[in-house]
């Protein structure tokens, strides 16, 4: 089950950091062996001969830049892209003949001068060796508008998982060891709220805080404001049943104790309580977190789709409009999207099986 859910999330990292020619045309478990691809190019116009010893000469390479490749073989037809070997020679239409090294150095000479003035297409196959780079990442976060936008959803996500943590610590402690009216029907009321579908209440809660923020004079209701407390709202009923049955499996000695010394309420609740309470508070913290990062319908209805606010997933949801075809940007940034909730999961993982686990024996 481990290698279930980890294979896929090796393959995106490994896929994030391949070179964008080996991404097109191998997959990702391919990555540590050479693999070919059909490549081409235009080569140099008359413009670029130079006269040497009585001939017209134009030199230049396919790769361009690229040290990454290995000539198989080059053609002037996509059915016979190897149709001549690396340091072999061959005629072109233009006039003359041409040579291409292994490293994709080219000449093409002709005994007369050189009047073309598009360059002929060169087909070629080459063997690419495996070469793994930062490149791809580079480019997302230097995209229009992606820091931004992963700074946004930290503005977003952090709040958002620590307000309902704070409300819901309060509130489980009352429900856990305060005697009051109604208490066992506002427990009951808690669980109900956990069926109830995000889709369902969202639209009432949004026309609820638009009435809100026009009765205060805002201007404009999509607020940080508005997302943080959306997100609250929706937290709140699994944060207080979570803690509510953690903090019920506490000795209750400890409590009598410290009320026979005098303790309030509040000093018990935070001199005690809090730190015993550690591990479900970190077990809700993960499970906030994840859910409010990796969110794109809350954040689209309480914030809009303006640029200056758009949370992560939602600018990578255009990149993938705008980019589809060049998977090295979107393995890069899916990769980017889930590697802070990965370090949230994997710094606080040992409270997780102990939160949820809450309650569940006596």
């Amino acid at each position: 089950m481990v290698a279930l859910w980890t294979l896929p999330t090796v393959g995106l990292l490994v896929s994030s950091l391949r070179d964008k020619d080996q991404l097109a045309v191998s997959g990702w478990w391919t990555a540590l062996s050479a693999s070919e691809a059909l490549g081409v190019t235009r080569i140099g116009t008359a413009a670029e001969q130079i006269a040497e010893a009585g001939h017209f000469v134009i030199r230049g390479n396919l790769f361009g830049s690229d040290t990454n490749k290995q000539l198989g073989g080059f053609g002037l037809s996509n059915g016979e892209p190897a149709a001549t070997e690396p340091g072999g020679s061959m005629a072109m239409k233009e006039g003359g003949t041409i040579s291409v090294a292994a490293d994709g150095g080219f000449e093409w000479t002709s005994d007369t001068e050189f009047t073309h003035t598009r360059g002929p297409r060169i087909f070629y196959l080459a063997t690419i060796a495996p070469r793994f780079t930062l490149d791809n990442y580079y480019e997302v976060l230097t995209s229009n508008g992606v820091w931004r936008s992963f700074i946004n959803s930290f503005t977003v996500t952090i709040p958002a998982t620590i307000i309902p943590i704070l409300i819901a610590a309060f509130a489980a402690y009352a429900l856990a060891w305060m005697r009051f009216p109604f208490r066992g029907f506002i427990v009951a009321l808690v669980v109900g709220l956990l069926v109830v579908p995000l889709q369902m209440s969202l639209i009432p809660l949004l026309t609820l805080y638009n009435q809100l923020a026009q009765l205060f004079g805002a201007e404009d209701g999509k607020t940080y404001l508005g997302i943080w407390l959306a997100h609250t709202a929706f937290g709140l009923p699994l944060a207080i049943y979570l803690l509510r049955n953690y903090m019920v499996g506490l000795p209750k000695e400890i409590m009598e104790s410290a009320r026979i010394d005098g303790a309030s309420h509040f000093k018990i609740f935070t001199g005690m309580i809090l730190p015993l309470s550690f591990p479900a508070l970190a077990s809700f913290s993960i499970f906030q977190f994840l859910w409010v990062w990796n969110d794109l319908l809350v954040a689209m209805v309480f914030l809009g789709a303006q640029q200056d606010r758009l949370v992560l997933t939602g600018k990578l949801v255009s990149l993938l409009g705008s980019r589809g075809n060049n998977w090295e940007i979107l393995t890069a940034g899916a990769f980017i999207t889930i590697v802070v909730p990965l370090i949230v999961f994997f710094a606080l993982q040992r409270y997780f099986v102990r939160g949820l686990l809450a309650g569940s024996v006596k």
